[in-house]
């Protein structure tokens, strides 16, 4: 009878996201349009309106949680967040569930989160306009085999992904990137570096998705912030999460000036062409990965909920 609830709790759920996410997609891509007119101004007032629309999607995905999913969110965190701030945003990858949950905490209390996305995504059909109505940065990667072959091109990409970026100088922005790559599995836990790193709970982080990100936009970028995701009943599955069989959700949020990276020369914009830099930048991240795994570790002594 219980999973019988659950199913039908998760379809109904389903069709309400569906119905949510299309009346948001028609003005989104509506506005996303204008913003081909090629007048600075107006191009900024219609990225204000499509960031709205986008904020709203979430608020009205929000309380579809709120009443189907009925999960309760624990947050922690060691400061104050703005709409007005540049933030870059790290975390933790374990479920397509994280997804939903950093949109949820973070709407309305940091600017709308953007993926750094490839350049080639630009021209999926529908989505590329929406994503670049969003002002999701679209950036041009050329692989160290391409650069032998075409020097002359070194550097291109990040000079393209930095031009893409100049918008943002004028409007605050949250940049989300997971970095270790892709979602948590048994299999990736028992990889070699895990074991090195004796990560447990996490993979390991990889710096380049950051310090390209850096390298694009280092100046604007005021915070980082470093959340960390525990789920006290397991990795759930999205359906899981949409049908309400995930009764809580905890969420440490810590943040880290990005200006002690360079002043702590932890972080250079010569990451990509110093391989001693490099391996500084990672090292750094490496051990502020192993403190997350600890936090993990802690939160699961803290929260015990019952059913």
């Amino acid at each position: 009878m219980k999973s019988i609830f659950y199913t039908c709790n998760g379809i109904v759920a389903v069709v309400l996201y569906f119905i949510n996410t299309v009346f948001w997609f028609i003005p989104i891509m509506f506005f996303s349009l204008f913003k081909l007119i090629p007048i600075p101004y107006w191009q900024k007032i219609m990225s204000i309106i499509v960031d709205e629309c986008a904020s709203f999607w979430i608020s009205v995905n929000g309380l579809n949680q709120r009443i189907f999913s009925r999960t309760s969110i624990h947050i922690t965190k060691s400061s104050h967040l703005s709409t007005e701030q540049w933030y870059l945003v790290i975390a933790n990858h374990q479920s397509w569930v994280d997804i939903l949950v950093l949109q949820g905490v973070f709407n309305r209390q940091i600017p709308f989160l953007k993926f750094f996305l490839k350049k080639s995504l630009l021209y999926v059909p529908i989505l590329g306009l929406a994503w670049w109505g969003l002002d999701f940065p679209f950036m041009q990667r050329y692989s160290k085999k391409f650069l032998e072959k075409n020097p002359h091109l070194k550097g291109a990409d990040l000079k393209t992904t930095q031009k893409a970026c100049e918008i943002f100088r004028h409007k605050p922005v949250s940049i989300m990137n997971f970095v270790e790559g892709t979602r948590i599995t048994p299999k990736k836990q028992s990889s070699k570096l895990s074991k090195q790193l004796n990560l447990i709970h996490t993979l390991p982080p990889k710096s380049g998705g950051i310090a390209f990100v850096l390298n694009a936009m280092g100046e604007q970028l005021t915070q980082l912030v470093n959340v960390t995701i525990y789920y006290p009943k397991g990795i759930p599955s999205y359906w899981d999460f949409i049908c309400g069989k995930v009764k809580d959700i905890v969420v440490d949020i810590d943040t880290i000036d990005i200006k002690t990276l360079y002043q702590n020369n932890i972080y250079s914009p010569e990451y990509f062409e110093n391989d001693q830099q490099k391996q500084v930048f990672q090292n750094w991240l490496n051990k502020l990965w192993q403190e997350k795994d600890n936090k993990l570790k802690q939160l699961e002594k803290e929260y015990h909920f019952s059913e």
